[in-house]
């Protein structure tokens, strides 16, 4: 398991009462032929120019991947068969999407807060409009969170950042093998009494390298040739497994 940390050091932030003292000290995610996912650190500590309020302060942090559009579909049974019915396309939808905070989402973040800033998990995903034939446009969204939150591309971890004498803090987050390429946005929020208070923003890029990003390139770029050397390794791999099966047979 790759194991990367966000290493939060001195950076220079506009000064308020209390800020985000963060820094990177690997901000990419190289996915390789063999990579089976990655756990990120998110660690640092809270800058203050006054003493600590007596209200607690709490930390969220969000992790979105590249966002697309898509369609969800509902199967229902016809005539027998399963066939797809009512459709509802989404504008758009993160493809990976995690929430870390000190507490329930609820308690740490207002609602006003989660609308402004987009925050859960349900606004992080965006959808405009549904066809007027369909009266449950919001039970497609709900199984597409339902569906990625058990593939693992969807995380809500309430309680899992840890927050040590109000200012210091720490989480992990796990990346699934199956990541999307692209700018992860990393996003940190301070908040009392469900109020953003301060906020950090920075990206963590994840990219095919080696073999996963050569025969990525080739399909986008010569898909004929991608197609044609598909087909050769099948060919080859077909009568590789052949041929050991007959010498198998022989030699029993």
């Amino acid at each position: 398991m790759l194991r990367l940390a966000l290493l939060l050091c001195l950076v220079a932030l506009p000064l308020r009462a209390e800020d985000i003292v963060l820094g990177l000290s690997s901000d990419r995610v190289r996915i390789t032929a063999t990579f089976e996912g990655s756990e990120i650190l998110v660690f640092g500590a809270i800058k203050r120019e006054a003493p600590i309020p007596e209200e607690p302060l709490d930390v969220v942090v969000a992790i979105a991947g590249p966002s697309k559009p898509l369609v969800v579909r509902r199967k229902e049974r016809v005539l027998g068969i399963w066939a797809n019915t009512d459709a509802v396309g989404i504008d758009s939808a993160p493809s990976f999407y995690a929430v870390a905070t000190t507490g329930p989402l609820r308690q740490v973040l207002s609602n006003v807060e989660d609308l402004r800033h987009k925050v859960s998990i349900g606004r992080a995903i965006r959808s405009v409009g549904a066809p007027g034939n369909v009266a449950d446009a919001q039970a497609f969204t709900d199984a597409l969170i339902r569906i990625r939150r058990n593939n693992g591309a969807y995380q809500m971890l309430e309680g899992e950042v840890v927050l040590d004498e109000q200012t210091l803090f720490r989480t992990e987050i796990g990346l699934p093998a199956n990541l999307t390429e692209g700018e992860y946005q990393t996003r940190i929020f301070l908040t009392r009494g469900g109020n953003v208070i301060s906020q950090f923003e920075t990206v963590i890029d994840v990219r095919k390298v080696g073999l996963e990003r050569w025969l990525y390139t080739l399909s986008r770029q010569q898909p004929l040739a991608y197609g044609l050397l598909s087909l050769a390794i099948a060919i080859a791999a077909g009568w590789g497994a052949s041929a050991a099966f007959r010498m198998l047979r022989q030699g029993g």
